[in-house]
């Protein structure tokens, strides 16, 4: 795609959007392929093992805008989120994230896929191993109604695809919100195995924003304090707005992660008193029991010399003490708040 002179125009082929006057933005989907049926990735052998290689369109779109093979490496590999500043263009590394339904179990889990953007002086190539909705939903923007938008430079367009990552970021922590509000619920009315197992997947979800949005946030940093030769003193506060939703992204997981914290203490306060308890009615059964054992124990002794034996109201003497006995402390430890 490229604007100029007031008009938007969509090219099938690379080479001819890299010529065309005015403002380029190229998007190459890895997992697309080409006219011939070739993938635009293979795998290749080298000194450190096998990494990903451009081929077919995306090796054309490097060679065409001079873009570092690691770069492109960093995207297809899934590196971390960051970004470098070259003569040439700016390279920033993000990631979208999203929940799907993982590959080994039916519940859902954030699964996140790297974008690759790269901001020249006219042009912007966006980099991504499947169809990524973020870079789709700009690009029809782009296309559709908001044309002009592209005519304000490269920089601005790339703004716009990474201001609609970070977007859905906050999207997948209003998710995440919602299930902790209903594990505290949970922890308070009916604390079971399953709430335990429900905290520690909110922690494990809260750890994986956590590993997206940090990176993120210091790569975006880079773009916005004006380092960037690429990217024009007019849209670098666009990039600190990024900066500045990052930040919040920031706390926010922070947040959350102190009240996933709080509700599994609570889990484990609730279940130790709960133990408690049961050990502490288990002691009062002991105890009441304890002395009606001694009398039927003393009773019960085979000596042939004992007078209380013969005496013909033993038996209910002795039922009546027991149980006057167990009555007696029945009503001490009721009284102490025991029972």
């Amino acid at each position: 795609m490229s604007y100029t002179d007031g008009e938007a125009a969509t090219f099938e082929e690379v080479t001819a959007a890299a010529e065309a006057p005015g403002t380029t933005w190229v998007w190459v989907n890895a997992a697309d392929r080409g006219g011939d049926g070739d993938p635009a990735v293979r795998e290749g052998e080298t000194d450190v093992g096998r990494v990903p290689q451009p081929t077919g369109e995306l090796a054309t779109v490097t060679e065409r805008f001079d873009i570092h093979p690691l770069h492109v490496e960093d995207v297809l590999g899934d590196a971390r989120p960051k970004s470098e500043l070259l003569d040439e263009y700016a390279f920033l590394l993000v990631k979208g994230a999203r929940f799907r339904v993982g590959e080994t179990t039916f519940l859902e889990e954030i699964r996140t896929r790297p974008v690759g953007v790269f901001v020249g002086d006219d042009w912007l190539v966006t980099v991504t191993v499947d169809s990524d909705d973020a870079v789709e939903a700009v690009w029809n923007r782009l296309e559709g109604a908001d044309r002009r938008a592209l005519a304000r430079g490269a920089d601005f367009a790339g703004y716009l695809v990474v201001d609609r990552i970070v977007d859905g970021y906050f999207r997948l922590l209003e998710e995440l919100e919602d299930d902790i509000e209903t594990v505290e619920d949970r922890v308070i009315e009916a604390p079971d195995p399953d709430t335990l197992a429900a905290i520690n997947e909110l922690r494990r979800e809260l750890l994986s924003v956590r590993r997206v949005v940090w990176p993120t946030r210091d790569a975006v940093n880079a773009l916005s304090r004006g380092d960037a030769d690429q990217i024009a003193e007019s849209t670098e506060k666009y990039y600190r707005d990024v900066y500045d939703h990052l930040v919040q992204l920031v706390e926010l997981t922070e947040t959350y992660r102190d009240l996933t914290a709080g509700a599994r203490d609570i889990y484990l306060n609730t279940l130790s008193q709960s133990t408690n308890e049961v050990m502490r009615r288990l002691t009062v059964v002991a105890t009441i029991v304890l002395p009606l054992t001694f009398v039927a124990g003393v009773f019960g002794m085979n000596f042939e010399s004992m007078p209380e034996l013969g005496w013909p109201y033993a038996y209910h003497t002795a039922m009546l003490g027991m149980g006057g006995i167990a009555l007696v402390l029945v009503a001490y430890f009721r009284r102490e708040g025991w029972l």
